[in-house]
């Protein structure tokens, strides 16, 4: 297993218990919304793994997008559950190589 594909389950992890309603925003309060530039740290390295490894990028890039508009109450809820399925889903599948133009990163 690649290290993009454990990031993507660790993320997704972390995604799913930020989605749970009171939960999830008393950790993004509490931590003074600092949870969310963690989150964006980890989505850009998970990203930048995959992209390295040919391996899908979807999960990332909403979990990157999820953790800039997540600090509005209802659809950061929304977001942070998708994005929980989309890197669990990547994560699980195995790795296919996907051709991304060469020295983009």
């Amino acid at each position: 297993m690649s290290y993009s594909r454990i990031l993507k389950w660790i993320s997704g992890i972390f995604e799913l218990v930020l989605a749970i309603p009171i939960v999830g925003g008393a950790i993004v309060i509490g931590t003074g919304y600092s949870a969310l530039g963690f989150m964006l740290i980890l989505h850009a390295v998970t990203l930048i793994l995959s992209l390295r490894n040919q391996e899908a990028i979807y999960g990332s890039v909403w979990g990157i997008l999820t953790s800039l508009l997540a600090w509005i109450p209802i659809i950061g809820w929304v977001l942070h559950l998708i994005a929980a399925i989309l890197l669990m889903i990547s994560g699980s599948k195995k790795t296919k190589r996907y051709h991304y133009p060469p020295n983009q990163l």
